[in-house]
């Protein structure tokens, strides 16, 4: 699967995941490898998101600055105040506010 973390500052995480966590507005859910299409709204809590094989960019926030990676298995968890999740054919994309990285 591949995931984008926008904000309307930047991207904060674009790559290839084999799972994300997110806070729905009902509740967390957990999306996985050709999960069914879904667009939801989300709330204000951790965003956790898994990397796979094929490498990965993030914007570090206390560094201020754009890394890359290629570790698989690699946990990063971000803060979120709240946006919006699309998943459609192993594609997601997360729009979200007032993201933190833990």
């Amino acid at each position: 699967m591949n995931i984008a973390v926008l904000t309307p500052e930047r991207e904060i995480f674009h790559g290839t995941i084999s799972s994300v966590k997110v806070p729905g507005v009902k509740g967390e859910f957990q999306v996985l490898n050709n999960h069914a299409p879904i667009v939801s709204a989300l709330a204000e809590g951790k965003v956790e998101i898994v990397t796979a094989a094929g490498g990965y960019t993030f914007f570090n926030l206390e560094a201020s600055a754009k890394q890359s990676g290629d570790e698989t298995g690699k946990k990063m968890i971000f803060q979120i105040e709240g946006g919006f999740i699309e998943v459609l054919n192993n594609e997601i994309s997360l729009l979200v506010q007032g993201v933190s990285q833990l």
